[in-house]
């Protein structure tokens, strides 16, 4: 787990999910890992995204939608951080742990 900047958090996340193989994906958490919003990816290319916080949603999108919907996720979720939590994991089970709160 890494603490990203949030100016650079998009083509950070953008770069990793390139990089994942299904089921894997990418959690980014609030600094008091209160608010999440997990990308998965899926085996049809597509990347389903949950959000946790503010907002509770699951929504299917696909990849060449996912930069914009990312830059409002962001600003809606974490809208006064400037570090935001990046986790990977290997399988979506992994997101049903508690997380540990400051």
């Amino acid at each position: 787990m890494s603490l990203v900047n949030i100016d650079s958090l998009r083509t950070h996340v953008l770069r990793l999910l390139g990089r994942m193989a299904p089921p894997g994906g990418i959690e980014l958490m609030s600094y008091k890992r209160n608010r999440t919003v997990a990308l998965i990816c899926r085996e049809n290319g597509r990347v389903l995204v949950r959000e946790r916080g503010y907002v509770e949603q699951e929504m299917e999108v696909a990849p060449d939608d996912l930069p914009r919907l990312l830059k409002t996720l962001i600003k809606r979720e974490f809208p006064r951080s400037r570090k935001v939590r990046v986790h990977k994991f290997a399988d979506p089970v992994e997101l049903e742990r508690i997380h540990q709160k400051i």
